[in-house]
């Protein structure tokens, strides 16, 4: 980081407001926080690979066709766009602390619906975990760009390393879970309700012991939708989710339609989610320590398009391979997009905005993605063709990474 960054980020952090007390403030009350956002959005994507590793056994149940599995598995993600607006107007109006316990009670009710066993349970249980996962995801980077704002990066990394651990172990452990409750698919998706309960439990001390009025958001910010910046922030937020969802929502049974049993093929999705981990943990840092983040929003969309073009073509011996390519450009631009999106904030309450919008608009986007694979499928009676738009999202998420990744802040007139 050159001498000009750290002037940049240091303006940014002397023109933040100073934070109102919170159950952050001590060493102790921050680690405690951390750990909490970290084992809270542990649980923010099991709802979604879980899903995905079984939907062949739910088919063959239900009697549901390709495109209908298809509205199953993008209605959670279309969720997410249409609650994230509410999320700012929830936290300014009872806190973000007591918001997001609120969802994870929810959320955990959601998760724990899919176990009825029937398709109106799926769907239901689907809206709820979806609407509580898109009030959440939008008050995380807030809670980070206000209580962790010299250590920004980290965070985010973390906290979204943690998203695809859940998403890794939902993918790896869901069908041997389902083999040892004797086959039974919805016991085995409504089990994932338990690690939510139990960080409820812990989060709940600290929700009830915040102020719960006004804390996390502030006033709301003009102008944004207008921006131009936020707007390329906000496509890019949502093209690449649109590939990571249909990675979640089709990427095993993409494998099993090739040939690959159907543990193989969770546990080769498992394995492209883990390596999401450590480019969650490690992209972060390197975005903010260049002068801007273009070219390594480019490189990682070009892994992420690569790899889902050799887990479609390639030899089955060299899935492994694809798999963890795919992995490090998936993983990586989950996390610069969340990394952006502080990063084109100029304070908290503007991060807590432009989250929304981001999240809002983008993953309305991207429900598209996994909704058209389904279409495709059952058009063409194959997933070769779905090559066409995994081609067409990267090139709109290398476009518009290139605007979001400039070196500004939203707000800004151009040439300033």
């Amino acid at each position: 980081m050159d001498l000009a960054d750290e002037q940049l980020i240091d303006a940014e952090i002397d023109s933040t407001p100073p934070p109102e007390p919170t159950v952050a403030q001590g060493q102790l009350g921050r680690v405690l926080l951390g750990v909490s956002l970290i084992l809270i959005a542990f649980n923010l994507r099991p709802v979604f690979s879980s899903l995905s590793v079984l939907l062949p056994e739910i088919m063959q149940a239900t009697g549901l066709s390709p495109s209908s599995a298809s509205l199953m598995t993008t209605l959670p993600v279309l969720c997410l766009g249409l609650f994230a607006p509410i999320a700012p107007i929830l936290a300014r109006r009872y806190g973000a602390e007591r918001t997001i316990l609120a969802v994870l009670v929810l959320l955990a009710f959601g998760t724990g619906l899919r176990g009825l066993a029937s398709v109106p349970a799926l769907l239901v249980g689907s809206v709820f975990a979806g609407a509580s996962i898109a009030i959440v995801n939008v008050l995380l980077p807030g809670l980070v760009k206000r209580d962790f704002p010299t250590h920004a990066a980290m965070m985010t990394g973390l906290f979204t390393m943690a998203l695809c651990a859940g998403a890794a172990s939902a993918a790896g452990f869901t069908v041997p879970l389902e083999h040892l409750l004797n086959g039974s698919w919805p016991l085995a998706l409504a089990a994932w309700a338990i690690p939510v309960v139990v960080v409820t439990l812990l989060w709940a001390p600290q929700a009830l012991l915040s102020k719960g009025h006004a804390r996390g958001v502030g006033p709301h910010v003009s102008g944004l939708w207008r921006d131009k910046l936020a707007w390329q922030v906000t496509l890019f937020m949502g093209l690449q989710s649109a590939l990571a969802y249909c990675v979640f929502g089709w990427l095993a049974p993409i494998l099993r339609e090739r040939g690959l049993d159907a543990v193989t093929a969770g546990v080769v999705v498992s394995v492209s989610v883990l390596v999401q981990m450590a480019a969650c943990l490690l992209v972060p840092s390197i975005a903010v320590r260049g002068r801007d983040q273009r070219l390594i929003n480019v490189a990682l969309v070009v892994c992420a398009v690569i790899g889902l073009l050799g887990c479609l073509f390639a030899p089955l011996s060299t899935v492994w391979i694809w798999a963890m390519v795919q992995g490090v450009g998936q993983g990586g631009l989950i996390a610069v997009a969340m990394t952006l999106i502080i990063l084109r904030s100029p304070d908290a309450h503007v991060a807590a905005q432009l989250s929304g919008m981001a999240q809002g608009v983008g993953y309305v986007l991207a429900a598209c993605g996994p909704l058209i694979v389904g279409f495709l499928r059952d058009w063409t009676g194959s997933f070769r063709s779905t090559a066409i738009l995994f081609l067409a999202i990267g090139l709109g998420a290398a476009l518009c990474g290139l605007g979001a990744g400039r070196a500004r802040h939203v707000g800004e007139k151009e040439g300033v």
